[in-house]
């Protein structure tokens, strides 16, 4: 299992943080976006500041730009990296979707798998881009009929980059694994293992050939790291960012990270964090998560803890762990691989 680094704020980049990093032999960083900062442009300074760490998006929102947009952004990423450019793909979820980027949010597995479709082909060049879909036309059809089939001017690096996606609910986790590189999760631990390894099966069942083989795949897991001597220091310091994911990331009924934990065994939990942090009571929320819980989808607690705790996640379905947490937790995670 290989060690990355979230870098969910990218005005705290700094040159000696990335320096840094791939001084201890981290694998890769990955710099997420909502509807705030985007994750190209750090990503593209994150290329400039290294020379060998994988950078990685984690995601770029599919409804903030058209297909061929994100194809030819990720092309020229890795071009400018030396091929050290990995796609991460999301739908995000309909408040941010149609709150923030105007779109439409129906059938997001189908819309997911058009797009998917329209980058590759774009990435490939074999062929100028003809693709008419129920959510995506090229060229568009009714326009001013002037619209051509293009193929890129610009030659990819890599025909072959990979493309991941993120996902939580159990059908877009086996999309997933049928059409994508590798799969991005989050809340992911030894207590939902099987449950996931089961979505990820029932994709690979109706995995082409075309794709990269199953031995391949990639899960990207998220995961929030806080080392202190005192567990319950260290959970408190998790609680208020599991608060607003399972209770503010989504609308009452539509959290798909809420319903990541009531999976897990704690739908009691989820429903009283989501009752209070839409209540406005952010604090209660998060005071109302219990440490059994914080400790089912983060590391916490002494080094000692973590290096046992990271054993467990050994056996899991991650293939990179990436660390949500200050340098201190990244240096201690790769001192306890080493």
């Amino acid at each position: 299992m290989k060690i990355g680094y979230v870098i969910t704020a990218p005005q705290t980049l700094d040159a000696a943080t990335i320096s840094e990093i791939e001084a201890m032999g981290v694998d890769s960083v990955w710099i997420p976006e909502a509807y705030g900062y985007d994750c190209l442009t750090p990503l593209a300074w994150a290329a400039a500041c290294s020379s060998r760490l994988r950078l990685g998006s984690s995601i770029v929102q599919m409804s903030a730009r058209t297909p061929t947009a994100t194809a030819m952004a990720a092309m020229t990423l890795d071009q400018l990296s030396g091929g050290r450019f990995t796609l991460g793909l999301g739908a995000s979820g309909p408040q941010v979707v149609e709150g923030w980027y105007g779109q439409p949010y129906a059938r997001p597995l189908a819309r997911t798998r058009e797009y998917f479709d329209v980058v590759r082909t774009v990435m490939a060049r074999e062929k100028p881009l003809e693709y008419h879909g129920e959510f995506f036309d090229h060229p568009y059809v009714g326009g001013t009929g002037l619209g051509k089939p293009l193929k890129s001017i610009a030659h990819p690096l890599r025909a072959d980059q990979p493309v991941l996606l993120a996902a939580e609910g159990p059908k877009n986790v086996a999309l997933a694994a049928e059409i994508a590189d590798g799969w991005i999760a989050m809340l992911l631990g030894p207590g939902n293992d099987s449950y996931y390894r089961e979505c990820l099966q029932n994709g690979f069942a109706d995995r082409s050939s075309e794709r990269r083989p199953v031995e391949d795949f990639e899960v990207i897991t998220t995961m929030p790291v806080v080392v202190d001597d005192d567990v319950e220091v260290a959970a408190d310091a998790v609680r208020e960012y599991l608060a607003l994911y399972i209770g503010g990331m989504g609308a009452r009924g539509r959290n798909f990270h809420y319903d990541v934990v009531a999976r897990l065994g704690y739908e009691d939990v989820a429903e009283r964090v989501q009752t209070l942090y839409l209540g406005g009571r952010k604090a209660e929320a998060a005071a109302t998560i219990p440490t059994r819980l914080i400790e089912e989808v983060a590391l916490v607690g002494p080094a000692a803890k973590i290096r046992d705790d990271l054993q467990a996640l050994e056996g899991t379905v991650t293939t990179t762990l990436c660390v949500l947490g200050d340098l201190h937790a990244v240096r201690t995670l790769v001192e306890c691989r080493s």
